[in-house]
């Protein structure tokens, strides 16, 4: 009996209907007769596909058959050009060269069909760790084109892939910055994940307490900000730490000003001082994962806009944790709550907060020309602050013979009506997760 030869573990199974015909004896292509081939000459190699008809599993005609994701094509570094297939799955198995120079043949063996479970049992790089080093490879491309200081570069070349991998979001210009501080300031990975986090997330915190006077073209300063604003969620000892933080990394005089004085508790005896309050209620989106990530939450009871005022009324109004893993009680048993970030008009937020859900925005008097948008809301109020008080401040109010039953007003509109008192003072609106947040309300876009 002939022994057959085995194929590769890592080409395709066929089915058992489908015969795979190869002919692997090529003619030589230099000789004077192959122009002119007799029938007795093997022929070049083919791949053909022949579908056993008769079989009750054939598949109809016009069935389109599996074809594998290919990457696009990456240039091939000039020294791994005329390798063979072999000995690039060598130089990968072996980690022959830097980081940067044998990632891009990754992408080559994807290219030739090997999956990435494949490539990890030829070579030993998990799937995660394939898709870093092609992604940092290329981070570290665009800064060598952007024109980063070489030795900045150069301080990734050893075992900086993970670093590089973080920054794989920003800009060609934010990389750069951040590349460079990141080494001037010796960040790991989870540095590193932090400061590309931070510079990310800065526009969108625009309006918050202290904003301007970071700078978002400094990574520092987004660092920064980021620390400052956990150190205002925070009391006691992990505020200061987190303003220590925020006060070591800031870049500009401004912002270290503007952390100094928090940490002192300048800002709370000035804001005493105040003789007018300007109210402003932030409207924010909330971010997909932001919860998972915040250092600090809170969790309120939940109303619907539907039953009016009655269970605005009846919601709790104490919920505090206890013990050491801080478990969540309540004065008495509800059905709908909702966790946020301690965003900072949470942070004063004590008993008889309640959030009001909305199908959708219509209940806010906002510009309905330019920002009006049909999207469920939630509301969050402070039930200790019923009295109507500042005209630019928003309160939760009833409607009576209104199908919404619930709705926002602002306080000057209240005191024409003659209402003197609300269900709440509002103080922050969420509005749902989604890729694109970048459609923040300005003061200018509220009636």
């Amino acid at each position: 009996m002939t022994n057959k030869p085995k194929l590769p573990s890592f080409l395709p199974s066929l089915h058992p209907s489908t015969m795979l015909s190869l002919s692997l004896n090529t003619p030589n292509l230099n000789s004077p007769l192959s122009n002119h081939r007799p029938h007795h000459l093997p022929k070049p190699i083919s791949a053909t596909l022949n579908f056993d008809r008769s079989s009750s599993n054939s598949p109809p005609q016009q069935q389109q058959l599996y074809q594998p994701f290919r990457p696009p094509p990456a240039p091939l570094p000039k020294q791994f050009g005329t390798l063979d297939l072999a000995s690039r799955i060598d130089i990968l198995a072996n980690r022959l060269g830097q980081w940067f120079e044998y990632a891009p043949l990754i992408p080559t063996l994807a290219r030739e069909g090997f999956s990435p479970p494949t490539i990890e049992e030829l070579t030993g790089i998990t799937g995660v760790d394939q898709n870093c080093l092609v992604v940092a490879a290329q981070v570290r491309d665009s800064l060598i084109q952007s024109k980063a200081d070489p030795d900045i570069v150069a301080a990734f070349d050893n075992g900086g892939a993970p670093l590089l991998y973080e920054i794989r979001l920003l800009s060609a210009s934010q990389r750069a910055a951040a590349a460079r501080f990141i080494v001037l300031n010796g960040f790991d990975g989870k540095g590193a994940q932090e400061l590309a986090r931070a510079i990310k997330d800065f526009p969108s915190r625009r309006g918050e307490k202290g904003w301007d006077y970071f700078d978002y073209t400094l990574p520092g300063d987004c660092l920064s900000f980021m620390y400052y604003r956990q150190g205002r969620e925070h009391r006691d000892d992990q505020r200061t730490s987190a303003l220590e933080q925020a006060l070591r990394v800031a870049e500009s005089e401004k912002a270290k000003n503007t952390v100094s004085e928090e940490l002192k508790g300048r800002d709370g005896e000035q804001e005493k001082g105040d003789e007018v309050e300007i109210v402003r209620v932030p409207v924010v989106r909330l971010k997909i994962g932001e919860v998972a990530e915040a250092s600090s939450v809170v969790v309120l009871p939940v109303c619907k806009s539907e039953e009016k005022d009655r269970e605005v009324l009846e919601a709790p109004v104490e919920c505090r944790s206890e013990g050491e893993f801080g478990v969540v009680v309540a004065e008495k048993g509800w059905e709908r709550w909702v966790v946020l970030p301690r965003w900072d008009p949470l942070v004063g937020l004590g008993k008889g907060g309640v959030v009001v859900s909305f199908p959708d925005a219509r209940v806010l008097p906002w510009k309905a020309n330019r920002w009006y948008k049909e999207e469920p809301i939630l509301v969050v109020a402070d039930r200790s602050k019923k009295e109507v008080g500042a005209n630019e401040g928003f309160y939760l109010v009833k409607v009576d013979g209104d199908g919404l039953g619930l709705k926002v007003e602002r306080g000057l509109a209240l005191k024409e009506a003659g209402v003197e008192e609300s269900l709440g003072a509002v103080v922050l609106v969420v509005r749902p997760p989604k890729e694109d947040d970048d459609d923040q309300l300005s003061d200018e876009d509220w009636d």
